[in-house]
C-alpha cells in the first residue's frame, strides 16, 4: 500500500495511523506537557513571605506552568486531530542537513554541568560558566567579548533576582564576597 504524495512530494504520513503515534511533534507536545506539570508540583514546595504586592515566589512560576500545560495540551490535541508542523521556510535554512548532534550533546551536557556545579559555584560562577559555554557552542566568534558578556549577564541576573526580587540563589564560593 503506497501513501498519498503531496503536492511538494512528501508522503501523507498523517493517513498512516500507526505513524501518527510515533510522529516528533506529538513527543514535543508531550514534552510541554510533562514540563508544565514538573513546573507546577515543583512549585508546589515553595514556602517564602509574599512581596508588598502580595505575590509571591510562586505566581510567575504557577502563571509559566498552566500555559505550559495549555499549550501542551492544545498541541496534543492538534497533533492527534491530524496537525503537523510547517516545514521550514526560511531562505537559509537546509531542510535536507542532517541534525547537528554533536552541538546538542555539547549544549545538553553544559546544562548539566550548570546544574551540578550550581551549589558549589554559586550562580555568578557557575552562570558565568553557562553563559560562556553555550556562547562558543552556538558560534561566538570572540572569546574574550563572550567571556566578559557572560561575567556580566551572570552577576546582573543574580543582583536582579537576590537584591531586586528577593530570591535567594546560591552563592557558591563567593558568599563572603557579594
Amino acid at each position: 500500500m503506497s501513501l498519498p504524495e503531496e503536492p511538494g512530494g512528501a508522503t501523507d504520513r498523517g493517513a498512516d495511523p500507526a505513524y501518527s503515534w510515533r510522529r516528533p511533534e506529538l513527543v514535543l507536545a508531550l514534552v510541554v506537557l510533562a514540563l508544565g506539570a514538573f513546573v507546577i508540583v515543583g512549585t508546589a514546595d515553595v514556602t517564602a513571605a509574599g512581596s508588598t504586592f502580595g505575590l509571591g515566589p510562586r505566581f510567575f512560576p504557577i502563571i509559566v506552568g498552566s500555559a505550559l500545560l495549555l499549550i501542551g495540551l492544545f498541541y496534543v490535541l492538534d497533533v492527534v486531530r491530524g496537525g503537523r508542523g510547517d516545514p521550514e521556510q526560511a531562505e537559509d535554512a537546509d531542510t535536507d542537513a542532517p541534525a547537528d548532534w554533536r552541538t546538542v550533546v555539547l549544549v545538553s551536557v553544559i546544562f548539566l554541568a550548570f546544574a551540578g556545579l550550581l551549589d558549589l559555584l554559586g550562580w555568578i560562577i557557575a552562570g558565568a560558566l553557562l553563559f560562556f559555554g553555550l556562547s562558543v557552542t552556538l558560534g561566538a566568534e570572540h572569546r574574550l567579548r563572550a567571556g566578559v558578556v557572560a561575567v556580566v549577564l551572570s552577576t546582573l541576573t543574580y543582583l536582579a533576582f537576590v537584591k531586586g526580587l528577593g530570591v535567594t540563589l546560591p552563592a557558591g564560593l563567593l558568599s563572603g564576597v557579594i
